[in-house]
């Protein structure tokens, strides 16, 4: 019997067997049931073995088919895109080579430059705009208020300045700002701006050589340097243990010119200043060693900085016009004519001409330039009085035929095949023309008819100057190392013999008449011995004929005449005012220039050897 608290009751034995039997009527009916499907299961158990392996089986054929898909059918292009996933292509950027002078001083170099974004998103709050543009104007040299209306107009991504240079990109680093982003790239730069602008040219943005040595020999100047393959991990982040080995090693090879630096400004300023005084339309100068036809010094003016953004006045002077451009070089080839009759045997030194002031060939009337007749004179004071009567007198004891031959010999109609970019064709009338005409002969013995570059007629200057060879003028030595070991050498034609050495030394001592006694008086340097020719050409007319009121003045100069070696050649273009005359214009600035050639190469006087 079961008491219940708070309340007296009896429940007798009979009730209570017969309630738990009600409560377990269901449970039965369930336990029936499983017991039921338990039997019917044990009593297949191959069955229930079967399906197990079937499934297994099933699994792995499917497995197994899913791996011949990816490994054989799927396999070479899943590992392409996977290996295109992991790696990717690169060539790293290694900066073009320098160019250096003569003496290793810098010409060219590549150097790192900044361009400056500001995010003022990015900001450190407890620093003020206002504050952070002062810091940055005061680096810039820029007005403070402007930088911070663009930092509150915009509040990222601001372009701020480009082309900073790395102490002013470590003075902005130095503020330790957030929001400050400095880009650094190379950039080419030349320390000597203008100074040798008409050798070295210049590289464009995408830093291709557009003008000089920069464009000629952008092969040597470029640093090969292949693409590589290199794997990344899944952040993308550079896994160099997977580098080539060294693939971002490159030589320290630099290009070295044949120029110095030293004559290269004394040239230049030389040039500019009677530029300047005879209010010239432009100038040249070349400084050739005629042993070797290695350019010491070669500057044109007007120039240009490549440093600076250019104009539209900068592109034409991209070509160096003492290359690109053709002039008849007047009294300046004489000596060269000379040279042509003495070694043909035309004439001979001791010869005398009868210079009358006039000559007439076929219908036209030959002058003098000062219109003036100097009587009986010799070969030297044809060449000191700059006689056009001798000179046409002198041409005419050779065939018309033999005398063209030796013209196009000289070089003429060619190119001298300098290093220098952008030459051009020398030219001469053709050669039936030429010889049917007697005024063409006439008329190229005092150097009018042809023409040729500034470069080629010092080319031909220093055949007189080396015992008759003409070598290739340029201005490349090659790529040299730390240790001043050359190993890479500019393969330059062979030199070719024109005239002989006593045909050449006779033509110097009859130069060097010019300079002692002759219109080259203005090149003398006291204790040298210097041969010369002056030069004032009339200039070709647009309509025919020659321009009275336009000229060329030039002088060539050689020295010392002892042991010849160097070739000076001095041009000024249109130079205004009367007194305008090779003696008087392009002398002068010979001898500026070869008294610092002495000084550099340290040229003892000719009375002390």
């Amino acid at each position: 019997m079961q008491k219940f608290p708070g309340k007296t009751s009896r429940i007798s034995k009979k009730d209570y067997t017969q309630s738990r039997l009600n409560r377990d009527v269901p449970r039965s009916r369930n336990n029936r049931k499983f017991a039921a499907k338990s039997s019917q299961i044990s009593a297949n158990p191959k069955r229930r073995l079967f399906i197990v392996w079937g499934v297994l089986i099933a699994a792995c054929l499917g497995l197994g088919i899913n791996l011949y898909r990816l490994q054989i059918v799927d396999g070479a292009k899943l590992t392409k895109k996977a290996r295109n996933q992991q790696m990717f292509s690169m060539r790293p950027f290694i900066p073009r080579r320098q160019i250096v002078d003569r003496n290793k001083r810098v010409v060219a170099i590549d150097l790192p430059i900044y361009t400056l974004y500001v995010h003022p998103k990015m900001f450190d709050k407890d620093k003020s705009t206002s504050d952070i543009a002062r810091k940055l104007a005061t680096i810039l040299n820029q007005d403070a208020s402007e930088l911070e209306a663009k930092f509150n107009k915009q509040k990222s991504g601001i372009f701020i300045s480009s082309k900073l240079q790395e102490e002013v990109a470590d003075q902005i680093s130095a503020l330790q700002l957030n929001g400050i982003d400095l880009r650094k790239k190379f950039s080419r730069y030349y320390p000597s701006d203008s100074l040798f602008a008409d050798i070295v040219g210049f590289v464009n943005s995408d830093r291709r050589g557009k003008a000089g040595i920069e464009y000629s020999q952008e092969k040597l100047l470029e640093r090969s340097m292949k693409t590589v393959r290199l794997s990344r991990a899944g952040n993308g982040a550079l896994m160099p243990d997977h580098a080539p080995d060294g693939f971002l090693n490159f030589d320290k090879l630099q290009m070295q010119l044949t120029i110095d630096s030293r004559l290269q400004r004394t040239s230049r300023l030389a040039l500019q200043e009677q530029i300047e005084k005879f209010k010239a339309k432009r100038g040249a100068v070349i400084v050739m060693d005629a042993w070797d036809g290695s350019i010491l010094a070669l500057v044109c003016s007007p120039t240009y900085n490549p440093n600076q953004k250019f104009t539209k006045d900068d592109y034409a002077l991209f070509r160096n016009w003492a290359v690109a451009d053709l002039y008849e070089p007047g009294s300046t080839f004489k000596p060269l004519n000379v040279a042509i009759a003495l070694e043909t045997g035309s004439i001979q030194p001791s010869d005398v001409f009868n210079d009358t002031g006039m000559i007439k060939v076929a219908d036209r009337e030959i002058r003098n330039a000062e219109k003036n007749a100097n009587g009986r004179i010799s070969v030297a004071q044809i060449l000191q009085t700059s006689s056009n009567i001798g000179m046409v007198k002198i041409i005419q004891r050779m065939q018309p035929s033999i005398y063209y031959g030796w013209l196009e010999r000289l070089g003429l109609r060619q190119k001298s095949e300098t290093d220098l970019p952008f030459e051009t064709t020398s030219r001469l009338k053709p050669q039936e023309e030429f010889t049917n005409t007697p005024i063409e002969p006439a008329a190229a013995s005092f150097g009018q008819g042809f023409s040729l570059t500034p470069l080629q007629l010092i080319q031909m200057q220093g055949a007189l100057a080396n015992g008759g060879r003409l070598v290739t003028p340029h201005v490349v030595k090659g790529l040299i190392d730390d240790k001043d070991q050359i190993h890479e050498e500019k393969d330059l034609p062979a030199s070719r013999q024109i005239f002989s050495p006593t045909t050449t030394q006779t033509v110097l001592q009859m130069m060097e008449s010019v300079v002692n006694k002759g219109s080259g008086k203005a090149a003398q340097i006291p204790g040298y011995r210097i041969a010369g020719k002056t030069g004032t050409a009339e200039k070709a007319s647009a309509t025919g004929g020659y321009d009275p009121d336009s000229r060329i003045t030039s002088f060539v100069s050689i020295l010392p005449v002892e042991t010849p070696r160097y070739v000076v050649l001095t041009l000024v273009d249109e130079p205004q005012g009367e007194n305008t005359f090779g003696s008087t214009v392009a002398a002068p600035i010979a001898k500026k220039v070869m008294e610092s050639l002495i000084s550099i190469e340290k040229i003892p006087p000719s009375g002390s050897r």
